[in-house]
């Protein structure tokens, strides 16, 4: 399967809180929640559908996954909606080690050495592995070099707070672009393929 990660981000690179609920990840003083709410148009809101459609297992850092639990796989209108039938009908893995019984039907969680659990998944044949969210796992996949393609969704805002999808000090990675499109509110969708190591001046 394909590793493929779909992160919503901020301008400056921010991805806490960007749920409906403005107060859903206050960690660390944060206030700015739900910045990401309402924002993109149809044609967005239809590409994003479309991805978990087409997805053949979700993987979720613990975070993540408690939230989608909560909502998408506990609410019965959200149950209902096109990308929690979607989420319903396909295995689900939690990155977690404290985790140990899962209200989620369908829910592996993947302790020890995780590498090797996200190895033995990607070895699998199918279609897609998707990473929504769960930036922390995000950034150990990244780190890990077992991220295949990244899809970015940035909104058009600046938060000046929260954490960021790339930490200050880390990993250098090239991408190269597959897809860019901007919608009618401003919303860019960015898919990239990690490639290597970028050049540097001297290089």
């Amino acid at each position: 399967m394909k590793l493929t990660t779909i992160t919503q981000i901020t301008l400056d690179g921010v991805t806490q809180g960007n749920g409906g609920a403005s107060d859903e990840d206050r960690k660390n003083g944060f206030e700015r929640g739900g910045w990401a709410l309402g924002k993109g148009d149809d044609e967005t809101r239809a590409f994003i559908t479309q991805t978990y459609q087409r997805a053949e297992a979700f993987l979720f850092g613990r975070r993540t996954y408690d939230l989608f639990a909560g909502s998408w796989g506990s609410n019965d209108q959200m149950r209902a909606h096109p990308v929690g039938v979607a989420l319903a009908e396909a295995p689900k893995y939690v990155a977690s080690t404290t985790l140990t019984e899962p209200g989620w039907a369908d829910t592996t969680v993947l302790g020890g050495d995780l590498a090797a659990a996200v190895g033995e998944l990607k070895a699998k044949p199918g279609g897609e592995l998707q990473v929504h969210g769960s930036s922390t796992l995000v950034r150990w996949l990244l780190a890990n070099e077992l991220v295949d393609e990244m899809i970015l969704i940035v909104v058009p805002v600046i938060l000046g707070q929260g954490a960021r999808l790339f930490p200050e000090n880390g990993p250098d990675l090239a991408l190269g672009l597959v897809e860019s499109r901007a919608d009618s509110k401003g919303v860019l969708t960015q898919v990239y393929r990690p490639a290597g190591r970028p050049q540097y001046a001297g290089n």
